[in-house]
């Protein structure tokens, strides 16, 4: 029991870190964003949300709709030719 307890203790402590971290980023950024004059705070988002796309992932349904679009567009290739250009 007394395992139990620790085990939940620290998960709570974990969980406050990881919000009180991801605060502390929030507000970082607002005050980056702040001190950004005002000219190239629209290159600043344009380099945030590039860089947002590039580290998440598009969820499934996402990927499937980008698939059948491939697909309908002829955007394929034949099985057997998939790996030809690793072989080079």
């Amino acid at each position: 029991m007394k395992r139990a307890k620790i085990s939940v203790i620290n998960e709570l402590k974990r969980q406050l870190i990881m919000a009180t971290t991801a605060q502390d980023y929030t507000e970082q950024l607002h005050k980056e964003i702040e001190q950004t004059p005002e000219e190239y705070r629209g290159l600043l988002l344009r380099i945030v949300h590039s860089f947002r796309e590039g580290v998440t992932l598009p969820t499934a349904e996402q990927s499937v709709q980008e698939g059948w679009q491939d697909v309908m567009q002829g955007n394929t290739r034949s099985v057997d030719t998939l790996w030809d250009d690793m072989n080079k």
